[in-house]
Parts: C-alpha cells; sequence; structure tokens
C-alpha cells in the first residue's frame, strides 16, 4: 500500500492532473495548426487583372506568438492570465501567417501577417506560466496549485468540454428493426467532411446503400459505378464464403447494368436527374462517389477502385453477421469511440475560421482589382474574421459544428470541482432518449473514465469524467502513417487497384 501511495505522490509531481488536455493543445499548436493552413491550398481570384492569366494566393508557416495585449497607444506587450482576469482582457497571442502572391508564375509578395488572436490555454507550451518555478507563480499572483487546462476569455475563466463520439472510420454491423434486417454503418471522415455512410439488406435480400443525396441505391450498380467491370469482379471484390444467395439475386435483379456508363445512368434516373443532357448527368454522379463516398479514402478517380472494395468489404461482414458468423458491433466499447479534446475541438473551429479568412481575402483582392489596383498582402489580410469567429465560439459555447455548450464558464465554485469540470465528457446523444447502453458502466471505462461521477436524473451516464491519471493516445501525424504503410507493403501488402 505505501509503494502504491509512493508512485501516486511521485506521479502527481511530474504530471498534470489535465494533463491530457494540456497536451492535446500544444499537439495542435505544434502541428495540428499548421496541417490546416495545408489543407487550404493555394485558392486563385475569380477576378484577376487585365493582360493577366493567373493569379493565386500561397500559404507557408504558421506560428503562434506569445500572450500579450495591444494598449491603447497602440504598443504590444506581454500578458500574464492574473493581468487579464483583473482586466477584463483575453488572454490570447497573436496568430501569424506567410503569404505569398504569385501572377503568371512568378512571386509577386511574400510576407508574415498577423491574421488574428489565438486564445491560449494556461499552462500550455506558450503559456509562461508553465515554465515557472512554485516560489515565481507566487510572485505574479498565480496559485501554484493551479492545474491550467482553461481560457481566459474577455476576464472569465472558460473550459473546453470534451465531446463523446463515435470513432470515425470504423465500420459497425447491427440488426435491424423494420423493413431491413441487418445494415452497416460507418462515419467517413476527412477534413471538413463527417458523412455517415448505411448498407442495409431488406427483408427480400435486395441490399441498398446510402449517404449524402443518394438514398438506397442497389449497392451493385454503384459498386459497378465505381469501375468493377463484371460480375466476376463484385464477387472478388466481397470474397465471401457466406450468402451466396443473396448476392446472385442482387446480380440477378440488375443484369441490365452491362457497364460503368448504365450504372450512372440507373443512378441518375433515382436522384430525379433524367431531364438533364448525358454530359452534365455523368459529371454529377462523378462529383458526388469522388467528393462524398467515403472521403477518408480519397477523393480522385483513381481512388475509385478502393471504394469498391471497401463497399465490398462492408456487404462481407454483413452477410457474415445474417448468417451468424459473428456478432454484432458493441458500440459502447470504448475501443469503438473516441474523446474529442480541446485540440480536437479547436481544430474543427479554427479550420472554418481559416476558410472564411481566405473567402474574406478573395473578396477584398478581387474588389481591388475592380478599382484597378493589386492591393498588398498587408491590406487583404485582415484580422477581424479569424479573431472574432475564435472569440465569439470560445465566449458562448455555439461551435462550428452546430453543437451548443463546447466552451463553459469554469465552475470555482471549489478545488475539486474546478478539478472535475476540467475533465467532464459529454455525448452528444439526446438526453431525452433514453438511449440505456448508452448510459450504462462498461467493463472498457476501466482506467478510463471514472465510476461514480455521474449527474443523477437525464443526464445519468451521458455526462462523465476522465479518470485522474488517464492519459490520451495522440494522433499520428500524415508522414508517420505513410511511413508505416511503406513499412506494411515491404511486408507484403499489395494495394488495390
Amino acid at each position: 500500500m505505501r509503494k502504491g501511495k509512493i508512485l501516486l505522490d511521485d506521479y502527481f509531481k511530474r504530471n498534470s492532473l489535465v494533463e491530457a488536455d494540456i497536451n492535446s493543445f500544444n499537439e495542435f499548436v505544434d502541428w495540428r495548426l499548421q496541417k490546416l493552413v495545408d489543407e487550404l491550398g493555394s485558392p486563385t481570384p475569380a477576378v484577376v487583372p487585365a493582360e493577366t492569366e493567373e493569379v493565386k494566393i500561397e500559404f507557408g508557416k504558421i506560428r503562434i506568438g506569445k500572450p500579450s495585449v495591444i494598449e491603447a497607444d497602440g504598443v504590444r506587450r506581454l500578458i500574464l492570465p492574473s493581468e487579464a482576469r483583473l482586466r477584463k482582457l483575453t488572454y490570447a497571442a497573436p496568430l501569424y501567417l506567410e503569404i505569398g502572391l504569385v501572377i503568371d508564375g512568378i512571386e509577386r509578395e511574400r510576407r508574415e501577417v498577423r491574421i488574428g488572436e489565438a486564445p491560449v490555454m494556461i499552462k500550455s507550451k506558450i503559456c509562461p506560466l508553465s515554465k515557472m518555478s512554485r516560489e515565481e507563480l507566487i510572485d505574479v499572483g498565480e496559485d501554484p496549485y493551479d492545474t491550467g487546462g482553461y481560457f481566459i476569455i474577455n476576464g472569465t475563466e472558460r473550459v473546453i468540454i470534451f465531446l463523446e463520439d463515435l470513432a470515425p472510420n470504423t465500420l459497425f454491423v447491427e440488426k435491424s428493426m423494420g423493413a431491413s434486417t441487418h445494415s452497416a454503418k460507418i462515419f467517413s471522415e476527412r477534413g471538413l467532411y463527417r458523412i455517415p455512410h448505411t448498407v442495409e439488406i431488406k427483408k427480400d435480400g435486395m441490399i441498398l446503400v446510402s449517404f449524402t443525396s443518394l438514398h438506397k441505391v442497389p449497392i451493385f450498380v454503384l459498386m459497378r459505378a465505381l469501375g468493377l467491370k463484371s460480375d466476376a469482379d463484385i464477387i472478388k471484390a466481397i470474397n465471401s464464403d457466406h450468402g451466396e444467395e443473396e448476392i446472385f439475386l442482387n446480380l440477378y435483379e440488375f443484369l441490365e447494368i452491362k457497364n460503368e456508363n448504365d450504372a450512372k445512368q440507373f443512378i441518375a434516373r433515382t436522384m430525379g436527374l433524367g431531364s438533364q443532357p448525358d454530359e452534365r448527368k455523368i459529371e454529377r454522379i462523378n462529383y458526388l462517389i469522388d467528393s462524398f463516398l467515403f472521403p477518408h479514402i480519397g477523393g480522385s478517380e483513381k481512388d475509385r477502385i478502393k471504394k469498391a472494395y471497401f463497399l465490398g468489404n462492408m456487404v462481407r461482414k454483413l452477410l457474415l453477421l445474417k448468417h451468424g458468423e459473428i456478432e454484432e458491433d458493441d458500440k459502447d466499447h470504448y475501443m469503438n469511440k473516441r474523446i474529442r479534446l480541446s485540440g480536437d475541438l479547436l481544430e474543427d473551429l479554427y479550420r472554418k475560421s481559416l476558410k472564411s479568412f481566405v473567402k474574406d481575402m478573395l473578396y477584398v483582392f478581387q474588389r481591388g482589382v475592380r478599382r484597378g489596383k493589386i492591393l498588398p498582402i498587408s491590406s487583404i489580410a485582415t484580422t477581424r474574421v479569424v479573431t472574432s469567429r475564435i472569440r465569439r465560439s470560445m465566449a458562448t459555447g455555439s461551435w462550428s459544428s452546430g453543437r451548443e455548450g463546447i466552451s463553459q464558464r469554469l465552475d470555482r465554485e471549489n478545488a475539486l470541482s474546478s478539478l472535475s469540470h476540467l475533465g467532464r465528457i459529454v455525448s452528444p446523444l439526446p438526453a431525452s432518449q433514453e438511449n440505456f447502453k448508452a448510459r450504462e458502466l462498461h467493463p472498457t471505462h476501466w482506467g478510463r473514465l471514472c465510476p461514480v461521477e455521474s449527474p443523477e436524473g437525464k443526464n445519468i451516464g451521458l455526462r462523465k469524467n476522465i479518470s485522474l491519471i488517464a492519459g490520451n493516445t495522440p494522433e499520428i501525424k500524415e508522414e508517420e502513417l505513410k511511413k508505416n504503410l511503406k513499412v506494411i507493403k515491404e511486408l507484403g501488402l499489395e494495394e488495390i487497384g
């Protein structure tokens, strides 16, 4: 018992009680913010100067400065959280982005400009308090026992509430009630896109797929539209020893669909595009399957075969469930859940804010062109868009995804209630519905979530708290994923297509 106490004491000396959230914010600062900038690409304005063929705006490195404030005389100086609380200020740091203006392939201008103010998490790597000793914290008016992990917006301490969600890009199969007997579901997520896909087996044996504006399309028709040329190719993609009856029934039902073009024409008719020219219909179907069908797999024409094989895998797993070879997936198992910490939620918020910033830049540039001027980067890159959107969401709790209550005023009733608030997790499930299984304590909560702390009443089991010594597995960078994939290919993995 004494050894356990020594280990725990040592752990809490070395680690913060909100270590997981601070690490998540640090990851956001280190590389996630740069990933968002890289997603922007090189936008081109619709209106360009006369005798100019192409204008591109390129984005380079983004960085966050030190927490500071601009005084009434225009001078920027460093600031600490204690001053932000007393003066009702936002504890934020300037956000700098490198922007280049390229005209007809020649770089006309490149400079680093301030595009806004980014709220800083207390005790994160860019907060000076994280590097101070106990005595130094007392000298600057800070509580040496304060864990940090929150923000100061307009003088008010605000905490970002963790969000529990189903794991994206993970396939779940289950038995259904009603017209369908079994269904497979997946939330395909990449960047801004988070698109639900459903494959279901009807009582008559038909297998249908639904996503975005495509509803209940025969899955084998879609697989043929993705480039599988023959029935043999479709059967190979499914690769199942079970469900031959269902497979041949679906193939027989659409014998008239001979090739990729026939399949796309059939899908166009189900969408009500029959009156449009054939070229326009095919273009529309290609756009849908490239942009909105499994965006996590890819968004180009060369990814279509991979998407067809993924659909085949969904059918295979459904047939295994129908024939009793596997059990339903347990959505409440924590392997199938993800906790979205501050870094994840801020990534969503900044993604939309940066897109609005780019849109505003293009508008200002085009307005200048109409007046016969090519405005400098410092004039077209304004700070109000990013700053106002971020600050408004942090102050009100209304997030870019449409969710409310993500940011809340930190409960300072006592030390324990503050600590509880900093580790709170909420489920997106509505409290008005029963959802008995989602509310129950699951064995996989052990060591991850507190088994005791949950409110009574309608929120029981939907509002939880992270364990004091629980950590989080960081998201893997794109470079690491490519490196891992290269190793797997060297071990014998063969790529489809």
